[in-house]
């Protein structure tokens, strides 16, 4: 039942047009979020919500997650930065995406996230590792909002809680015409998902993507530290 629920739901979002693109949808029903929930959340999984995981944080939305994957632009080996890796679901939807598994190792991106509550890191982990995504997913306890220099460049950057600004070292992490997509905003989870798309030299694009709501970023560039 829980699978067809789930099932039903990705329907719903193609149906919507907010799932488009044949990889995303493929990813969204390869990876229930059931699989990543702590265990009194799991049944809940289908709910288009975000759900509670413990210490103030949440997993997003199924359709948060389709629409942030689908204003990504991902695409097979892409080397791609997420800044909160919450349960580990959202990181292996776009290890999916970038590294699927019938493509050759070497042509395979990779996902690297951060999460600054050691907790969720061990949780997301331990998550990856038994959805099969441990080789295509790597996940570091750190500050976040400050990247993961020693891995940069990346095509794509996505933090997934609220900043009061775009972070500039996540800015010097990117390559030139990758995309970072940040909620940007104030603390109160009411914000805007902004997308930019960084051009030749100190230029950048910037897109108002809409409303949106998260949690707070923490961390010397966050609303918490």
């Amino acid at each position: 039942m829980e699978n067809s629920d789930w099932g039903k739901l990705v329907d719903k979002l193609t149906k919507e047009s907010i799932l488009r693109s044949p990889q995303v949808i493929k990813a969204m029903r390869a990876l229930p979020r059931a699989k990543f929930l702590p265990e009194n959340m799991q049944a809940y999984s289908a709910v288009d919500t975000p759900l509670p995981i413990g210490f103030g944080q949440t997993a997003s939305a199924p359709h948060m997650v389709s629409i942030m994957n689908e204003a990504l632009q991902l695409e097979v080996g892409h080397k791609v930065l997420e800044v909160g890796a919450g349960c580990g679901w959202h990181a292996a939807t776009i290890a999916e995406i970038v590294a699927p598994g019938g493509a050759p190792s070497s042509e395979r991106g990779h996902v690297y996230t951060v999460e600054i509550v050691q907790e969720l890191a061990d949780f997301a982990r331990k998550n990856t590792l038994k959805a099969g995504y441990g080789d295509r997913v790597t996940i570091t306890c750190g500050d976040g909002s400050l990247g993961l220099p020693e891995k940069a460049p990346y095509d794509r950057i996505i933090v997934t809680a609220a900043a009061p600004d775009i972070p500039k070292p996540l800015l010097e992490q990117l390559k030139s015409n990758g995309i970072i997509l940040i909620p940007v905003g104030n603390a109160s989870l009411f914000q805007n998902l902004i997308r930019i798309t960084k051009m030749d030299g100190d230029n950048v694009k910037q897109e108002n993507l809409g409303g949106v709501a998260f949690v707070p970023l923490t961390g010397r560039h966050g609303h918490v530290l």
